[in-house]
């Protein structure tokens, strides 16, 4: 079993010498990688890295932009990455490819298999005015032009040639379904020298589609504002033209842009200042009339005015009332008689009849004084008393009128504070709507300033126009090369060369269902080898003679040995020979080794054919005897002489083929006649080897081990499969065959045997 778990390991000495033995594989290999890295290096053309870096800046002196969500209907921010997707943007590809007149590329052949991309000078252009602007595809021009001048053109859409002149003066037309070009020369073209060139004509949009796909435009980092463009291309002059283009067109973008953006802005600052114009008018004259129509200047100052006056008029209605109190005290006093004599208290008289009020008081002293010193009926009282009574009637009087006028002053005063009661609580009303109406007024004035201001501004911004993008590095080419060196493309085509054989063959070993050596039978069994057989190409079925030397009679003579070692004891005589399925060289294999084993001293050989079910010995032989094997197993008027023939041209060797093949072979393979039989012939016999039927196909071989001592199983390289070797080690290990061993068919004849048996014959 340990040769079984050895046969999971890679045999690398045989995996080497499978590589040596393919080593034209190498060669062929080496010579084809290598010569389509030299055809690659010269087709192909390294390309140089072009960049170009342009910093992005940011839009903040747009004159909308202080008013916030509306500034982005009138101009953009520029955000980097908005900006990253219009500078590679298919319209300005487009009018990049349009005025650098790149949808027409020129190639010029240097040699063989090798030409250039000619920009900015060419000798040789296509010109189709109208053309480009909406042709959709690609138009190749092959031009070839002579010594004398005249030139072939052909031109093809992918593979359809549409159009075909030759031996044409240049300029020439050339009318196609897309409509007429005109082929012509430029300052460049050198007059009688054979020039070939392509030029590839597009339309502007698959210019601009080619350029998408081979120039990338990416933000330097995240924060950054930088865009980097790259491009790659053999022509420095092409790429830097392309990528300074490319800002060019889009700086005039943005300034074109930035002009839409201030002209639009212009026009709505000024309908927005002329109508805030207007709006403000119509503020400044409602103020106006709401002042005129609540006679007010100055609601704060009226307020003021109104609350000061109505202090003032409730201080004056105070007073009014308390001077008709007083005069009603007075009166009340000067109408009660019991007070006649009594002194008029000054502190109750009203202020109008204060001075009459004195002068009765002094009159009142004097008549008292008079009193003292004179009687009542006196003159001079009496004359007193008279002046009292006319004067307390006028004073009377006097408090009476007072009176009537402090109740009107203060009916008066009453209505004035009233009014303007009635001022002060309207204040509140119209102070919120004259704060509405001069809140409305200043913010429209507001807005009118500010939009003036941002008119100059604007009108600045219209005078200088600055680009968008701020060049940092013009365009420009690093000085290596992309891509890899000659040498290191020759270096890799050669390991390539190597590789590719050697992948092929250890993937043909993993892959492949039939062994092709000795050793690997050898480490898929445990069963003993007993020899192998190399190839033999003479076309001869007996290989085998007494005076060969060749490599085919020395290893049938090393099996010979290596048999007779096996079989050991007096009485091992017959030898079973069989095989996974016909084709091997099993009989082939009988056959030589019957032959061999007769030219030793003395020993007398029988090969008999048992492979009655497909009998090919004859044939072998070439012999057609009348009886075989299966009349005598089946007939018992046949003897056993009469089937047994000998081997032409080998001494002490005879044969017994099959026979007619029977309606029964089984049943006759497995009577009694059959030990019989070989009973009889061990005792006539040396060696018996018995031709039987591939055990793979049919079971007669197990029905014959009762009669044999050993068992050859014969194996062959190239044929046999590794699902065979597990059948022979299944019937090796579980012994349904006495003393197996395997001869190895079909090896090599380069291990120093000489050459072997030829393949081309059919064995089985």
């Amino acid at each position: 079993m340990a040769k079984n778990n050895m046969s999971d390991f890679i045999d690398v000495h045989a995996l080497i010498k499978t590589y040596l033995s393919k080593w034209y594989w190498f060669v062929i290999s080496v010579i084809l990688c290598v010569g389509i890295g030299f055809l690659y290096c010269r087709v192909h053309q390294r390309p140089m890295a072009i960049r170009a870096h342009v910093l992005i800046q940011q839009d903040d002196s747009n004159p909308m932009a202080d008013l916030g969500g509306m500034g982005s209907l009138f101009g953009s921010k520029g955000y980097v990455e908005d900006e990253v997707f219009v500078i590679a943007s298919h319209s300005l590809f487009s009018s990049v490819a349009k005025e650098l007149g790149i949808n027409r590329l020129h190639y010029v052949r240097d040699g063989f298999l090798k030409s250039h991309l000619a920009f900015p000078e060419y000798p040789v252009d296509v010109v189709a005015p109208g053309i480009a602007d909406t042709l959709m595809s690609t138009i190749v021009f092959k031009i070839k032009v002579d010594e004398n001048g005249l030139a072939d053109i052909k031109a093809k859409v992918k593979r359809d040639v549409i159009a075909d002149v030759e031996d044409v003066k240049l300029p020439a037309q050339v009318k196609t379904i897309y409509g007429d070009f005109t082929v012509l020369t430029t300052p460049d073209y050198v007059k009688g020298k054979e020039l070939k060139t392509t030029v590839s004509f597009s339309g502007y949009g698959v210019a601009a589609e080619e350029l998408d796909t081979e120039i990338r435009a990416f933000r330097g980092s995240k924060k950054s504002n930088v865009i980097c463009l790259t491009f790659d291309t053999p022509n420095v002059e092409y790429g830097v033209a392309v990528l300074d283009k490319i800002i060019e067109k889009y700086n005039e973008r943005g300034i074109v842009e930035k002009n839409l953006q201030g002209e639009k802005t212009e026009a709505f600052l000024r309908d927005r200042i002329q109508l805030l114009a207007s709006d403000l008018n119509e503020s400044e004259s409602a103020i106006q009339q709401y002042k005129e129509r609540n006679g007010i200047i100055d609601v704060n100052a009226e307020a003021s005015y109104q609350t000061g006056k109505k202090g003032q008029t409730e201080n004056a209605l105070f007073n009014v009332e308390k001077e008709i109190e007083l005069l009603k005290l007075t009166r009340e006093f000067l109408a009660d008689s019991l007070n006649y004599s009594d002194l008029i208290p000054t502190t109750v008289a009203s202020g109008a009849v204060q001075g009459g009020i004195n002068s009765y008081n002094a009159l009142v002293f004097k008549r008292l004084e008079l009193s003292q010193n004179a009687k009542q009926n006196s003159y001079a009282i009496r004359q007193l008393t008279k002046q009292m009574d006319l004067m307390r009637a006028n004073l009377l009087t006097s408090s009476e009128k007072a009176l009537e006028n402090a109740t009107v002053n203060l009916n008066k005063l009453m209505l004035e504070k009233n009014e303007i009661t009635g001022k002060l609580s309207n204040i509140p009303t119209q102070e919120r709507e004259y704060i509405n109406m001069k809140r409305q007024q200043e913010i429209k004035q507001q807005i009118y300033l500010f939009l003036l201001q941002k008119q100059e501004e604007n009108a600045m911004l219209l005078a200088n126009a600055v680009p968008k993008g701020l060049i940092i590095d013009d365009a420009f080419s690093f000085s290596e090369p992309l891509g890899m060196s000659k040498k290191v493309i020759l270096l890799i085509a050669f390991l390539l060369g190597i590789l590719l054989p050697v992948t092929i063959i250890y993937v043909h070993r993993l892959l492949r269902s039939k062994f092709e050596s000795k050793e690997e039978v050898q480490r898929h069994l445990s069963a003993p080898v007993l020899g192998e057989m190399c190839i033999d190409r003479s076309g001869r079925s007996l290989v085998v003679s007494p005076t060969d030397t060749s490599s085919a009679t020395e290893l049938f003579r090393l099996m010979r040995t290596n048999l007779q070692f096996m079989l050991g004891g007096e009485g091992d005589k017959v030898v079973l020979m069989t095989s996974t399925r016909s084709g091997e060289g099993k009989s082939f294999i009988s056959l030589n080794l019957a032959a061999t084993l007769s030219l030793l001293e003395g020993k007398r050989v029988l090969l008999v054919g048992m492979d009655i079910r497909n009998p090919q010995l004859a044939n072998y032989l070439g012999i057609n005897p009348p009886l075989g094997l299966t009349n005598y197993l089946s007939a018992s008027n046949v003897t056993l002489d009469s089937i047994i023939q000998p081997m032409a041209g080998i001494k002490n060797c005879d044969v017994i083929v099959a026979g007619p093949i029977p309606p029964n072979p089984a049943e006759l393979l497995a009577s009694s006649k059959v030990d019989e039989l070989f009973a009889k012939l061990r005792t006539m016999y040396d060696y018996i080897i018995v031709d039987s039927a591939p055990v793979g196909m049919v079971s007669d071989t197990f029905a014959l081990d009762r009669i044999s001592d050993a068992t050859i199983y014969v194996t062959r390289i190239n044929y046999s499969t590794f699902s065979d070797l597990r059948f022979v080690e299944e019937i090796y290990t579980d012994k349904r065959l006495k003393k197996l061993s395997v001869v190895v068919n079909g090896t090599s004849s380069k291990k120093g045997y000489g050459y072997g048996y030829a393949a081309k014959t059919s064995k089985k």
